[in-house]
């Protein structure tokens, strides 16, 4: 009784909270404009060169805009450094053209790396995003930096991002003393648009634009919004008119690859095996039309792909590693609805009822052999639907699997929308199935409140188990406050084998707030941006008993970000746990029991466009029956943005903690070097060392994009694995891969 009036009293905090902020909210939260800023695509006959030079007559010719106004530090005033953006447009190619002048020329320029898929928010950035239904939903943003490196990815909602998605397009840059130029050619083909109707003489897309003018770190663009919402909030988007794009035709993308690969085992016993093969196979993709997109996969071959970091995880949760096969990248956010978190906004529970990762790899991260898949994506204004099937091959102890999900969510009013998924796990061997079916649904109330709901239910044939989850998450964000209250369940029966679940047997309930109090209320204004204190609790209770297993209030009395992006945080957790059985993180054994106990926490964070940041957490006081001191921390140096080089450690010191009052440490080390000739030709390496299994993970890696998203790779791996008797295994494998593009 007494957990469930603290829970109510809680409750009854947010409410207030939020309501007493909601009469503040037109202050802050402004309407789309009634007349949208509009900019005219203009048609050119001439050849433009992509160089980053703008030197062509068409350029000149072109209609110009150029007033773009603040959304950070000082949402509304006019951006303090001109930017000028100019359209063009011929039968293949949409073609921008930028000027991103500054008042200190190129020696403001700060851009740490050329990595694809840069984090664009510690670079000189613009970006362009596009919605070519002109529904004010879906978008297609396209990102640069003054070096020409590449970032892309699609957005419905401004909730659903699909973050991994590579498009063929190309761009270049150049820089000189009044700033730097980009030059983009975006082919018709990579952008979705209906046809163009018999009585229209041309097309009006939504579109805006961003900088990013890291020095100053001052965000502005086009067509204005809230701060506290995000760039691909298109209802707030501008237009671009006079734009008569190539009919949608045949648009088909081949994608073949070879590999040679020598893999080396070298077992303690110092026997060794070698064994080299060669592996043909490759991608389709074919865009039936406009809405419609078929991949056909066949021996599909991951070589290139990141290694994975390791996690030493001293939580009760299960961590949520990310996606990175090109593959299951594309439109996964329309497979992967569900309950995904931070810890920080949202609470600790995670739940995918489909997550890719379950296929072609094993528990342990180990690739496996997928013999062949498909996926065939609509999407529109009224709809979206999917569908995905994937072989994977047997090897070893490992059974063959045929693994299939499907999701359809219709749209309905100005941004809301009701789905259902099913997934299907079949098990060659056992002639078993996992399967897993739900409905789920997503309501925007109005431009600053949201919630986002899911039921699911799982039956497994094999042993005839079967169990249901589900969450509501509401959730609150204007320039003033962000809040949010999750509420979730998932019985101890609930499997979802295609998916991610981090917790079983589990309710969970975790409200939190956090306000952001800028402008006269702040002290030395030239330096701090925002002061954001918040609370953020969490309870967890065992579905099968109502026993409360877990129970955390975290505040936040002191957080500030600065001007530059360096920020500065200390945090107060005051925890519970109720262990149901005995807990082993890091190889310490933790009795079962009931324990109380109180942490505390000091972060940092330096400007990371600087040629030298950091970033560092310590975490330290009671843990169980003992204390734990936590550090995360990690150092970047980058002389040019050719070089860049990124140390970080892990460390976790026990004291007199679980059964046996053990003082241990553990430590995860790692480096990470990129070298790039350009963003198209780079070579990079990645170390691990953890001191827990004494094991070491080397990745070397060369890249060279020859033609855009066409590449020669050569890869490099040694890992080391443990026994069952504790002996350790060394295995070494060098890939040689070329891929090919080709598109009709």
């Amino acid at each position: 009784m007494k957990n469930i009036n603290i829970l109510s009293a809680q409750m009854i905090f947010q409410f207030i909270f939020i309501s007493s902020m909601h009469s503040a909210r037109a202050q802050d939260i402004f309407p789309p404009a009634a007349m949208k800023p509009v900019v005219h695509a203009r048609h050119t006959g001439s050849k433009i060169t992509i160089d980053g030079l703008l030197n062509e007559d068409a350029w000149k010719t072109a209609d110009s805009l150029g007033d773009f106004t603040q959304i950070e530090p000082l949402q509304g005033e006019p951006s303090k450094n001109k930017t000028t953006v100019r359209i063009l447009y011929n039968n293949e190619y949409l073609y921008v053209g930028v000027w991103c002048r500054d008042s200190l020329g190129k020696k403001a320029v700060r851009a740490p790396n050329m990595a694809r898929d840069f984090d664009w928010r510690a670079h000189d950035t613009f970006a362009i995003g596009i919605d070519g239904f002109n529904d004010q939903r879906n978008s297609a943003s396209f990102v640069t930096n003054p070096y020409g490196a590449q970032k892309d990815y699609l957005s419905f909602d401004a909730i659903l991002f699909d973050s991994d998605w590579n498009g063929l397009w190309k761009v270049r840059t150049s820089m000189n003393e009044e700033g730097w130029l980009a030059e983009f050619a975006i082919p018709w083909k990579t952008l979705r648009y209906p046809r163009l109707s018999a009585a229209a003489d041309s097309s009006r897309w939504g579109i805006n634009f961003l900088r990013l003018r890291r020095a100053s770190n001052e965000i502005s663009v086009w067509s204005p919004y809230p701060r506290s919402f995000s760039f691909n909030r298109m209802e707030y988007a501008g237009v671009v008119d006079q734009i008569i794009p190539s009919p949608p035709s045949t648009n088909i993308q081949i994608n073949p690859y070879g590999l040679l690969s020598h893999h080396r085992r070298r077992n303690a016993d110092q026997t060794e095996a070698r064994e080299s093969q060669y592996k043909i196979g490759g991608e389709i993709k074919w865009a039936i039309n406009s809405n419609t997109v078929a991949d056909l996969t066949v021996n599909t071959d991951f070589a290139q792909a990141d290694a994975d970091v390791q996690v030493n995880n001293v939580s009760r949760f299960s961590v949520l590693f990310p996606e990175k096969r090109q593959f299951f990248l594309e439109n996964a956010s329309l497979f992967g609805p569900g309950l995904v978190t931070d810890g920080d906004i949202g609470g600790d529970m995670q739940m995918l009822p489909f997550f890719s990762r379950s296929v072609g790899l094993s528990n342990q991260g180990r690739p496996l052999p997928i013999t062949g898949g498909l996926r065939l994506v609509n999407r529109s204004v009224k709809q979206n639907y999917g569908l995905m099937a994937v072989r994977q091959g047997s090897i070893d102890s490992l059974h063959a699997t045929n693994a299939a999900v499907g999701r359809y969510f219709r749209n309905f009013g100005k941004q809301n929308r009701i789905g259902a998924i099913a997934t299907m796990k079949l098990d060659d061997k056992n002639n078993s199935a996992n399967l897993v079916g739900g409905v789920d649904g997503f309501l925007r109330f109005d431009a600053a409140q949201s919630l986002n709901v899911m039921v699911l239910r799982s039956v497994n044939t094999n042993n005839n188990s079967h169990g249901m989850g589900g969450y509501a998450q509401y959730f609150y964000a204007s320039n003033k406050i962000t809040a949010w209250l999750t509420e979730s369940i998932f019985t101890k029966g609930f499997n979802p084998a295609l998916g991610f679940l981090s917790r079983t047997d589990v309710i969970g309930t975790t409200p939190g707030s956090v306000a952001n109090i800028r402008g006269k209320h702040l002290p030395f204004k030239k330096y701090i941006r925002a002061y954001q204190p918040g609370i953020r609790t969490s309870w967890y209770h065992q579905a099968s008993t109502s026993r409360l297993t877990e129970r955390e209030i975290k505040i936040t009395p002191f957080r500030i970000d600065m001007q530059d992006g360096a920020y500065y945080a200390f945090n107060i957790s005051d925890i519970y746990q109720d262990l149901v059985s005995d807990f082993n993180p890091l190889g310490v054994l933790i009795a079962k029991g009931a324990y109380r106990y109180r942490r505390y926490s000091l972060a940092a964070g330096s400007d990371p466009s600087k040629k030298i940041s950091y970033t560092a957490r310590y975490d330290f006081g009671e843990y169980y029956n003992g204390s734990l001191q936590t550090l995360d921390a990690s150092v970047s140096i980058i002389p040019t943005p050719h070089v860049s080089i990124k140390a970080g450690v892990n460390r976790n010191r026990f004291s007199e903690v679980g059964i046996e009052s053990e003082k241990t440490d553990v430590a995860l080390y790692t480096i990470q070097a990129r070298f790039a000739l350009n963003p198209r030709v780079q070579f990079t390496t990645f170390f691990q060392r953890n001191s827990l299994t004494k094991l070491d993970l080397y990745n070397l890696r060369f890249a060279w994009e020859y033609k855009p998203l066409a590449y020669i790779y050569l890869v490099f791996n040694s890992q080391e694995t443990l026994t069952s008797d504790g002996a350790i295994n060394t295995e070494q494998q060098g890939i040689f891969k070329i891929s090919y593009l080709k598109q009709f």
